[in-house]
């Protein structure tokens, strides 16, 4: 009786950028991400972070072989007075490093109708390649209306993350996803629970710990 392989799991304590630009990853990896807040890079002015914020995805994206595709899912974050549209910030990335936004969907952190303080109702899950078409008749909803849940505060809600890696299996034919700011591993263990191999990248020891051991 044949069984099928047990999908393997690696996470570098590393910095995410340096480690991307010294990989040539092959075709049927994709990349699975959410690039980190400005309150997690402290020693950075707002400024500062916004412009580390676009160069990273273009980073992110650069790095994305040119058949597979790379998504992101980010939140909002107020500064001040303003919202500031991370959806935006990362399509800056992606036009500098020459990708195509293939679809853009909104993920419901809150019912809709219901007001929410401090942080957006709402959440950004946007895919990107360089060749990868996705066609018409392989649409999927535009509007998920929950995240889903959260294994520690920053993570990516599980049913957006489980739509995602299905979606980067399915339609980008990945093998492998790779989560280079993976902190404590919720992508990676999605995708070794849809039967993909995942490598993670997290610059903390703790996290990367953590990242090696979570399991669904």
């Amino acid at each position: 009786m044949s069984t099928k392989p047990v999908p393997s799991r690696i996470v570098h304590c590393a910095d995410a950028l340096a480690w991307l630009k010294n990989q040539k990853l092959p075709e049927g990896n994709s990349l699975f991400t959410s690039l980190p807040d400005s309150s997690e890079l402290k020693r950075l002015s707002f400024s500062e972070w916004q412009d580390w914020f676009i160069t990273a995805a273009e980073v992110v994206l650069r790095a994305t072989p040119e058949h597979s595709a790379a998504i992101f899912f980010q939140t909002d974050v107020k500064h001040g007075n303003s919202w500031v549209d991370k959806s935006f910030l990362v399509q800056r990335g992606a036009f500098a490093a020459g990708a195509r936004l293939l679809w853009h969907k909104i993920v419901c952190r809150a019912p809709a109708g219901v007001a929410t303080f401090g942080r957006p109702g709402y959440a950004h899950l946007l895919c990107f390649s360089r060749r990868l078409v996705d066609l018409v008749k392989h649409a999927t909803p535009d509007v998920l209306p929950q995240l889903g849940t959260m294994t520690w505060p920053k993570a990516i809600g599980l049913e957006a993350a489980q739509q995602g890696v299905i979606w980067l299996r399915d339609r980008a034919h990945a093998h492998c996803i790779i989560d280079p700011f993976c902190g404590i591993g919720t992508v990676l263990a999605v995708a070794n629970q849809q039967g993909l191999d995942a490598i993670g990248v997290e610059i903390a020891a703790s996290r990367a710990k953590k990242a090696l051991a979570l399991f669904l």
